[in-house]
């Protein structure tokens, strides 16, 4: 059962009046094979309350994909978009197979209209991404994220095969294949966990010489908080990237944007509108996968792409309370004085049984730190 906030009380109506509108999905993820050749230990998909995962096919069957091509081609005409984004994404997307993945991003470029360009990007583990398998990717102008936590180490203490063994070696070999095809390279995905030597993490990231890295927030929400200081780990890192940046890392730069007057691109900070749909492997239209480390549906819409556009999804109580900014915030968050910066955290990070995501994130002590922190620096720089 969907919690009050936003599902019993949130007022379209109200909004639409007030002139509100909601903006059309511009980026779509594709849940081309449901399971996982690993079993992280924090996994929000295979660990979390919600386990839908388990009545889902394992394969986006040819039907699910047309329709889904069809469904962001009819989306981009309708909302005349110049581009959509699309991320292959699991599971391990890779174990739909590299040639069937050319083949089917053939199908949906040919489906979008002429004037929408479709920028394509897959979320590995990597252990799977050898070099005939670059090569299909290469085909098809799939950019490549590899999921990585750091020194081999602290990788293999969380990211492990299914009888315990690390899977750090094979990470490594695949991003060392990655580099033979450096267009392809989109950056390097790691979780972070506040027990570790954080810029010995930064470190061992910076060795596989990423274009960029996101630092993710492990799932947490106001049932089962964090346990350790989040905001000591990102601000030792932050030091040290500012101080000699040699790669993109978003939250930060993010930070420092909203700071300056501009806006973010993650969903961490910051009161962007949320423009992402996700299409699960049996067509289900589904708000941002990481909802379902709050509660089982947390992020079902009822909706499908057998049967449904992706405009009867955009009035969702759900999607909507992603894309109305400070309307959507507790009363606390818009007293403090980085609320526009903040934005109350990731959305699954607010959630709090019985009342739901109206409130701050879980993370907000960490939050507070990290910005006011980051807005030092950036002050004292300015002042010079």
């Amino acid at each position: 059962m969907h919690p009050r906030w936003p599902y019993q009380l949130l007022d379209l109506d109200r909004l639409r009046a007030g002139g509100w509108r909601p903006r059309p999905f511009r980026e779509f993820v594709l849940k081309v094979h449901q399971r996982c050749n690993l079993a992280c230990t924090y996994c929000y998909v295979y660990e979390s309350p919600d386990q839908s995962w388990r009545q889902r096919p394992r394969l986006m069957s040819d039907d699910v994909w047309q329709a889904a091509s069809r469904r962001i081609a009819e989306h981009a005409g309708e909302h005349s978009l110049d581009e959509v984004r699309v991320v292959l994404h699991g599971g391990e997307p890779l174990l739909a197979g590299p040639a069937r993945l050319r083949s089917k991003i053939a199908e949906l470029r040919t489906a979008l209209p002429a004037t929408t360009t479709a920028q394509v990007t897959m979320q590995t583990n990597g252990i799977g991404l050898t070099p005939k398998a670059l090569a299909e990717l290469a085909a098809a102008d799939i950019r490549v994220g590899v999921s990585i936590d750091g020194t081999a180490t602290d990788h293999d203490r969380h990211r492990v095969f299914r009888n315990g063994r690390g899977s750090h070696a094979a990470t490594a070999r695949a991003l060392q294949n990655l580099h033979d095809h450096p267009h392809l390279y989109a950056g390097l995905l790691c979780t972070i966990d506040p027990t570790t030597d954080p810029v010995a993490t930064y470190r061992a990231l910076l060795s596989h010489e990423p274009p960029a890295v996101d630092l993710l927030l492990p799932h947490a929400n106001w049932a089962q908080p964090p346990q350790h200081d989040t905001a000591r780990w990102l601000i030792a890192v932050f030091d040290q990237w500012y101080a000699e940046p040699k790669t993109r890392i978003r939250l930060f730069e993010d930070v420092m944007s909203l700071l300056l007057g501009g806006s973010s691109r993650s969903e961490q900070i910051g009161l962007s509108p949320v423009v992402v749909a996700v299409v699960e492997s049996d067509g289900a239209i589904e708000q941002v996968d990481a909802l379902k480390s709050t509660y089982p549906g947390a992020a079902a819409t009822g909706r499908n792409v057998l049967t449904d556009a992706f405009d009867t999804v955009l009035t969702h109580p759900g999607v909507a309370a992603r894309q109305i900014g400070v309307e959507a915030l507790a009363d606390g968050c818009r007293s403090c004085p980085v609320h526009r910066v903040c934005g109350a955290g990731h959305y699954a990070h607010r959630y709090r049984p019985g009342d739901g995501f109206r409130n701050p994130t879980v993370y907000c002590a960490d939050m507070n730190r990290l910005i006011r922190h980051i807005s030092e620096r950036l002050k004292a720089d300015l002042r010079q």
